[in-house]
């Protein structure tokens, strides 16, 4: 699977990194750092459980039949 993040709408509040903080990393600004990511699949229900923390809806889960 894969997470495609929408930065420009990205304001820190972290909690995407505080969910699953193996595969949401933060810039020195805190930040998410990346726009796309193919993510293991031990790591897929933390893509999940992160992308559905943000509040602002900007992380998308494609390729595994399920959408965040």
């Amino acid at each position: 699977m894969k997470v495609l993040v929408r930065k420009q709408g990205c304001v820190g509040h972290a909690r995407c990194a505080a969910a699953a903080p193996e595969v949401y990393k933060l810039d020195e600004s805190g930040y998410i750092d990346f726009t796309e990511k193919e993510i293991p699949q031990d790591l897929e229900a933390q893509a999940r459980r992160g992308a559905r923390a943000c509040p602002e809806r900007i992380i998308t889960i494609i390729g595994d039949g399920e959408s965040a």
